[in-house]
């Protein structure tokens, strides 16, 4: 694998103490789309490795720490990835919120402050400083006074002692977790034990939100704590719907619990807690509702959004979440949702972003069996004792056509991809991937190996059947 240098994407063969790498962390920090750096690669693109892996990153992760100002923590993530097999050191950079970062040592200053320009770390004008600097956000929760000071923080410690982390009394400055001044601040009151922050799941008997079922709220207690139960209750509510076809089971939850695991905590991590107003998950009768408070946060697009750009509304959250393995690495939540569901799936208000999630199958009311004929003419009978879907359903609209393209598709090429099938219907990921579904457990055709490296196998065509 070779890749080239670009305006997010620097390279470096090793790590020396001539290697200016706040110069080139700072660049990143104030580009509005971030960067990666790799350690132990070439200009050309060409992995020569890394010497001493474990004693560079902790290196790097201490000269960015002490090196940078503001505070960088939760901007940042350092980890191991591999090039053709060889290990090298890969520094992931999200942009930050509040810009001009700079080089401690030279303070906001064209020696202090950077930005990426093409390929390269270049120094800011003294105009830029001073315009980056006007516009910078203060209010951001790090520097808003907790409405309690007499806060604990069991829970939190357990968590990190969970992770082998061991928390000295020093944890609340290293963490973010008071002003300036020496109070505690809004970061602290959210993952304190105690607080009043609550999240809402609420579930409603129809498509809107006339008849509540129920209304359970998760908080008042550390925001890690909250965030899990949620988890837990939607988990709960995930039901799976079973088929039995000649060749298999094939079990369909109703939603993507990866998906919508990272939609949850992006959701709380990015939530603007500046408005007061946590953020909420509603259950509908066809579709799962996941609102954040706040817009797209100020540098970013929606592209930059859809495509995964970093830009950390609450980075003393988002350090915290990481620490406990709660979030991946920076940038990477988007990506897994974006897997199996689409921009369609996403509405932006006036100050809020909300992500619904259609159902994959409909519950109906009581029924907890159905039937299903296989090829033979057999009846196969799949008891769950939870609510089940007769399958098939009323196919999608125009349906039979589109199916007899996905068989003609397939036979001129196995290797087809579900990309191809969407450029060539003119429809969604998500409709795609609804109609292979149904395509499958009703036997048409049938998927032998991964999704990569994979193929479809054409068992009949719908033209047969008739």
């Amino acid at each position: 694998m070779q890749m080239t240098e670009t305006n997010r994407i620097e390279f470096k063969r090793e790590l020396t103490r001539e290697l200016d790498l706040e110069r080139e962390v700072v660049a990143f920090l104030n580009y509005r789309e971030g960067g990666i750096i790799y350690i132990g690669v070439d200009d050309d693109g060409k992995a020569v490795g890394v010497k001493d892996i474990d004693g560079d990153m902790l290196k790097i992760k201490d000269r960015i720490r002490t090196g940078i100002s503001p505070s960088p923590m939760g901007l940042f993530d350092v980890k191991v990835e591999e090039f053709d097999n060889i290990p090298v050191i890969k520094i992931f950079i999200a942009s930050g919120s509040e810009k001009p970062y700079y080089k401690t040592r030279y303070g906001l200053s064209e020696k202090g402050c950077f930005i990426r320009v093409g390929t390269a770390a270049e120094p800011m004008t003294n105009e830029q400083i001073e315009d980056l600097f006007a516009r910078r956000v203060h209010n951001s929760l790090k520097n808003v006074v907790s409405p309690r000071q007499d806060l604990t923080f069991a829970q939190l410690k357990i968590y990190y002692t969970e992770k082998g982390f061991q928390l000295n009394d020093n944890f609340i400055r290293s963490l973010d977790l008071m002003t300036d001044d020496g109070k505690y601040n809004y970061v602290a009151y959210l993952l304190a034990d105690e607080n009043g922050n609550s999240m809402k799941l609420a579930k409603y008997a129809g498509k809107d939100r006339c008849d509540l079922i129920s209304n359970n709220e998760y908080g008042y207690c550390c925001l890690i704590t909250a965030t899990m139960k949620v988890l837990d209750k939607l988990d709960v509510e995930n039901k799976v719907s079973s088929v039995i076809t000649s060749t298999r089971r094939i079990d369909t939850p109703q939603w993507d619990k990866i998906a919508v695991r990272e939609a949850v905590i992006n959701a709380v991590v990015h939530n603007d807690y500046i408005y007061g107003a946590p953020s909420k998950i509603e259950l509908f009768s066809d579709r799962l509702e996941i609102t954040s408070i706040g817009r797209i946060p100020l540098g970013l697009t929606k592209e930059d959004f859809f495509n995964g750009v970093s830009l950390p509304r609450n980075r003393e959250l988002m350090r915290v979440f990481r620490d406990v393995e709660m979030v991946e690495s920076l940038g990477s939540g988007m990506n897994r949702i974006m897997r199996t569901y689409g921009r369609e799936n996403f509405e932006f208000g006036g100050n809020y972003i909300r992500m619904i999630v259609p159902y994959n199958w409909i519950p109906e009311e009581g029924e907890a069996e159905y039937e299903e004929f296989n090829e033979g003419g057999q009846k196969n009978r799949v008891e769950t004792g939870i609510d089940q879907k007769k399958w098939p359903e009323k196919w999608p609209e125009k349906w039979p056509e589109k199916a007899e393209t996905i068989v003609s598709m397939i036979n001129q090429n196995q290797g087809v991809t579900i990309s191809d099938f969407e450029n060539e219907l003119g429809v969604g990921h998500t409709t795609v991937k609804k109609i292979l579904k149904e395509m499958q457990a009703e036997g048409f055709i049938r998927r032998d190996g991964p999704d990569k490296g994979g193929h479809w196998i054409v068992l009949k065509s719908e033209k047969s059947t008739k």
